[in-house]
């Protein structure tokens, strides 16, 4: 099977892994990965990215020349993509760049032109309700009129595009999954020392950017009412960085917890889970907010919360809020709580805290959902069977 893949997302290395182990799969598998040529991320990755080719064996990345810097719905390819779909002739043609972007509507058009007979699938992370004006709408209808499947980030983006009046195959699935080699139990009792925690301290663990939309202001009030009900030492340890610093930090003085945070700065990917092994439970507590809006959208609620399946493989029980795809990560291997609601999240912490059988329990459960549903190769297993269902269907 020839698959090629469109998207800003490979630009780095480290996000490939999952199409590397696609082309473990079998002996006939190939993967081509298009990216475009520079890219300027934004938001706490202020850097421009200039990307580069490279193959290791039946796998290769291919930069093209790109047009829009920095918006996936904009982003399109140069004309060199022609010849090397030419070359290539893939069978299935994936762009992760969502229902409404040109580079879709590129590839089904280069598609159709060539003859290829590749199948039309698209990613998108999108889990909120959305209204389109023409002209936008009518792209919209024109990939969705020849998408063969789509792989959604979450169930709630297969509903809506259900709502859209897409009739075909979906199938759910995260974009990137959880490297086991690196994210896994491990004791790091110097990095706690050097960082003063305690053996006997609980340590409640957050990982991710400091914004608003994150629920670190929820945490940070549940966290305050946790220190009226439990005499068990504890710790605040928070990894990233963000607008929201001062806040928490004025908050969390106003609260009298000042003394129990432990700030880290981002720190390179790799050493994360020196972190999360330090953590006693890991609590993703996002909200669900309408204040952001972009040309064709309105409102952000949480799309997955990669960090759990990170935790979840570290054998860190997660508490997680019900804000979009948390509970479906989840299930029943942690504890969720109504987002925005801070008595419920203390009573969670608590419940952690003092029960620590079931703390070590949910751990278990955790790390088995996590190797069974999302390592890398798990993810590249589930989503080449659905390439090879679509296969099986003719047009």
């Amino acid at each position: 099977m020839k698959i090629l893949i469109a998207s800003h997302t490979y630009i780095v290395d480290l996000n490939c892994e999952k199409y590397r182990a696609m082309t473990t799969l079998g002996s006939d598998i190939e993967v081509t990965i298009v990216v475009p040529k520079y890219w300027q991320p934004g938001g706490v990755q202020k850097d421009a990215i200039e990307s580069h080719g490279w193959q290791d064996g039946s796998l290769r990345v291919v930069p093209v020349t790109n047009f829009s810097y920095n918006n996936q719905g904009l982003l399109a390819f140069g004309t060199e993509l022609f010849p090397l779909l030419r070359q290539f002739r893939p069978q299935i043609i994936q762009v992760e760049q969502g229902s409404k972007s040109l580079g879709y509507a590129e590839l089904i058009t280069f598609n159709r032109l060539l003859g290829l007979k590749a199948k039309n699938i698209f990613f998108t992370w999108w889990n909120l309700p959305y209204t389109l004006q023409f002209p936008v709408s009518l792209l919209e209808t024109y990939n969705l009129r020849q998408t063969h499947g789509i792989i959604t980030g979450n169930q709630d983006g297969s509903d809506i595009l259900r709502q859209r009046g897409y009739g075909g195959p979906i199938q759910v699935l995260p974009q990137l999954g959880v490297d086991e080699r690196c994210f896994r139990p491990q004791s790091q009792p110097e990095l706690a020392a050097q960082l003063g925690i305690q053996p006997h301290d609980f340590v409640i663990g957050f990982v991710g950017r400091f914004v608003e939309e994150k629920g670190l202001l929820t945490l940070c009030d549940a966290l305050g009412e946790l220190q009226h009900h439990s005499d068990r030492p504890w710790k605040w340890l928070l990894l990233g960085r963000g607008p929201l610093k001062d806040a928490l930090v004025e908050k969390a003085t106003a609260l009298g917890i000042s003394d129990r945070l432990i700030w880290i700065e981002s720190v390179p990917h790799d050493t994360v889970p020196n972190y999360i092994n330090l953590m006693s439970t890991l609590v993703l507590p996002s909200q669900t907010t309408y204040q952001f809006k972009t040309l064709t959208s309105v409102g952000w609620k949480e799309q997955f919360g990669h960090v759990l399946i990170e935790a979840m493989a570290c054998q860190v029980p997660v508490i997680g809020s019900d804000s979009g795809e948390i509970p479906h990560v989840i299930t029943d291997t942690g504890l969720v709580f109504p987002e925005g609601q801070v008595t419920a999240l203390r009573d969670s912490l608590l419940t952690l805290m003092h029960q620590p059988e079931l703390a070590i329990e949910l751990s278990k459960r955790g790390y088995q959902r996590a190797m069974k549903y999302y390592t890398n190769r798990a993810i590249a297993q589930q989503q080449f069977t659905f390439y090879q269902e679509l296969l099986k269907h003719d047009d």
